[in-house]
């Protein structure tokens, strides 16, 4: 096995920046005639014989996911083609488009996370207001 960084793995970061570029300067639409606020290739991966790359891929607003799943689909073999022109490659790999949720879920985690930190902030408030220590008991009052 060689060492260091793979050449599927070079590919890879290759194609995630070539394809976000394209992106970027194809001018996505939502339909609306309006551009989706945000398309973000997050991450790529490509088979060792470089025969296919799944792209994973986020958008700001969650509405837009099922817009944006449709345009890259249809753009696939255009996005493909440029890769092609791009790139020094002898095969170009099939692309498949993938949603990446985690940032979405990284968002729910944080406010969960967020909620309850708050609520410990207002029981300790409320703690120490009314004369209990922070383990909850009561001061002792004949000091």
């Amino acid at each position: 096995m060689a060492q260091g960084f793979q050449r599927h793995k070079r590919v890879a970061g290759q194609i995630k920046r070539e394809i976000a570029e394209l992106i970027r300067d194809s001018g996505v639409d939502s339909g609306a005639n309006a551009p989706l606020t945000m398309l973000t290739v997050t991450d790529c991966e490509v088979s060792r014989d470089l025969a296919h790359a799944r792209i994973f891929y986020s958008v700001l607003n969650a509405d837009e996911q099922p817009i944006a799943e449709q345009w890259l689909n249809e753009a696939a073999g255009f996005l493909r083609g440029e890769l092609g022109h791009r790139m020094r490659l002898r095969i170009v790999p099939q692309l498949t488009f993938i949603f990446d949720n985690s940032i979405e879920q990284g968002m729910q985690m944080d406010a969960l996370i967020r909620a309850v930190r708050d609520k410990d902030g207002d029981a300790e408030d409320g703690a120490d207001e009314h004369g209990a220590d922070r383990n909850g008991s009561e001061e002792d009052d004949r000091r």
